[in-house]
């Protein structure tokens, strides 16, 4: 049996493994399970879900959760099924959103679509002391040498008040020796040293990937904790339904449906685009359609339709461009400008019935417009229903560097010496990376302590370090999207803007529609320059218009 309590690196600068690591780490175990429980966050477990159904084993979906005034309070919560995973959905994003939150009542609600499991001596005096019963409560039991005693002091009191107790291990980091790598992160979060970070301020150094030989060992004389492992794990069965699209769900007139509201648009665009229209425009359109409709996307082209509709209504200019101008369909909807027939484009370049993914129509704005094109979505379909997409920063060769030699106490002027000659590139590359790019022929990183600051920043390949907001992205979903992931605001909370924990490629897993609303200046520049352009023709039409002669009729 594995731990039902492991941290990846999206618990973000404390754990250090990866989603797959710990998939793949159950598998070697012979485990037909592996857990996920990041810190107030589920950013990881779209990947941990859709890995482990690659390799055939049940992912336990989680979230360790801890109280705002107290991070020492903590629950972990795990998900039961698909309604408790959206409810520990909410239930993240309320303490990321909101400014009061209380763990205890949350957990005093008593859902039964989750498991709670606590090793917090607050958290269970204060709920016994409500004298209600949580049948789906669990005393979590912990053995290292740090915490041997509190674990005596939490088996007494789950035994004296009838609790369910359960054997984890908290895991943050892959091995024994990932210590120093799980204290360099940790140090980077609290913008510290090696040599001034505190006990408090990282985990336990037995708190890594435990395997369940040494698990059982553990428990062999309190069987009912390992025990209590399994029934957990019987009873937790979410299906993320992966892959299967989640469309948002477009306002209709009443008797129509998607696709004949849809159908009645594209013909009425197709009348307004050709003045005389072609039996090859009309069979075309119709077979677009088919297709449309055969993949369900009717929505989510009506949807795109409302924006473009709306932007008009606003004398925005807008763009729409990529595969979608090989479109008929996207042509009459007013999507793009250009005509598929007249310019022989292939549909099927842009969506057939064989493509596995959603159709994909970029729309340019301009950057003094989009602000209030992105607002009216909000406002039309909700704003529990619509959010800004978040894109994961992570670490890469030069930031790398200079956040591990920041924790090494090296000074600011001897890591600058080194980090201008290393390029923008993955930080896995830089054990050797004299030898990989001529600009650092003269980096020497064989001796100490560079040795150890470059074998630890390569480490640190991939790790997210925050979150921000992607430039062009939005997700609208049908039910309110804490249905299906949690969100947070943006790394710079001044600007309000609130974000999907996941990003683009999980949210594209889980079947949520993206549409990109693109930013430019260009577009901002051309209608300065178009309005200018009017207004001095209006001004030169009144200056040079032209005089008009009488003409006598009796003249020769």
């Amino acid at each position: 049996m594995l731990s039902l309590h492991i941290h990846s690196y999206y618990s973000k600068l404390e754990g250090t493994i990866s989603p797959k690591r710990i998939v793949d780490f159950a598998i070697e175990q012979k485990q037909n399970y592996a857990s996920l429980t990041d810190t107030n966050c589920m950013n990881g477990l779209i990947q941990c879900a859709k890995y482990a159904e690659e390799k055939k084993i049940k992912p336990i979906l989680g979230c360790l959760i801890t109280e705002k005034e107290d991070e020492n309070i903590s629950a972990i919560f795990l998900a039961k099924n698909n309604q408790g995973y959206s409810e520990i959905c909410k239930i993240i994003t309320t303490r990321n959103l909101q400014e009061e939150f209380s763990l205890t009542e949350i957990i005093k609600q008593s859902s039964p679509n989750f498991y709670v499991i606590t090793s917090s001596l607050k958290l269970i005096t204060s709920l016994l002391s409500e004298k209600n019963e949580f049948p789906d409560l669990y005393v979590e039991l912990v053995v290292t040498e740090q915490l041997k005693k509190r674990t005596r002091i939490l088996y007494e009191l789950a035994n004296k008040n009838n609790l369910k107790i359960v054997a984890t291990h908290p895991a943050y980091f892959e091995r024994t020796e990932d210590f120093l790598l799980h204290q360099t992160v940790c140090a980077i979060r609290k913008n510290s040293t090696l040599e001034n970070i505190s006990e408090n301020e990282v985990k336990d150094p037995e708190f890594y990937l435990k395997d369940s030989r040494e698990l059982e060992e553990i428990w062999s004389k309190v069987p009912e904790a390992l025990t209590n492992i399994k029934e957990i794990v019987k009873n937790c069965n979410v299906n993320l339904e992966l892959g299967k699209y989640k469309f948002p769900e477009f306002p209709l007139p009443k008797d129509e449906t998607a696709f004949s509201y849809l159908s009645q648009v594209c013909f009425k665009g197709l009348s307004d685009k050709y003045k005389y229209i072609s039996e090859e425009a009309v069979k075309r359109l119709e077979y677009e359609l088919s297709v449309i409709q055969e993949r369900g996307f009717c929505d989510y082209f009506l949807v795109v339709w409302d924006i473009i509709r709306e932007a008009r209504t606003r004398s925005m200019m807008t763009i729409g461009r990529g595969s979608a101008a090989n479109s008929l369909v996207s042509y009459c909807l007013d999507i793009t400008q250009i005509d598929p027939i007249e310019n022989d484009f292939y549909f099927e370049r842009f969506l057939n019935r064989g493509r596995v993914s959603a159709p994909d129509i970029d729309l340019d704005f301009s950057w003094k417009e989009r602000d209030e094109i992105v607002k009216y979505i909000f406002e039309k379909y909700g704003y529990d229903k619509v959010a800004m997409i978040s894109t994961t920063i992570t670490f890469k060769a030069r930031s790398a560097f200079r956040e591990t030699a920041k924790v090494f106490g090296l000074s600011e002027r001897e890591i600058s010496k080194f980090s201008k000659l290393i390029p923008w590139t993955s930080a896995s590359n830089l054990p050797d990376i004299e030898n990989k790019f001529p600009e650092s022929k003269s980096l020497k990183f064989d001796q100490e302590p560079w040795k150890t600051i470059i074998s630890i920043a390569a480490r640190l390949s991939g790790f997210p370090r925050h979150l921000s907001i992607h430039p062009g992205g939005l997700v609208i979903t049908k039910n309110p999207i804490t249905d299906y992931v949690a969100l947070e605001y943006a790394k710079n909370k001044g600007l309000g803007v609130i974000i999907t924990q996941p990003d683009m490629y999980p949210i594209e897993d889980m079947g949520l529609i993206k549409i990109d609303l693109l930013s430019q200046r260009a577009l901002a520049v051309l209608k300065d320059t178009v309005n200018v352009l009017a207004s001095m023709t209006k001004g030169k039409e009144k200056k040079l218009k032209p005089k008009i002669y009488k003409i006598d009729s009796k003249a020769n």
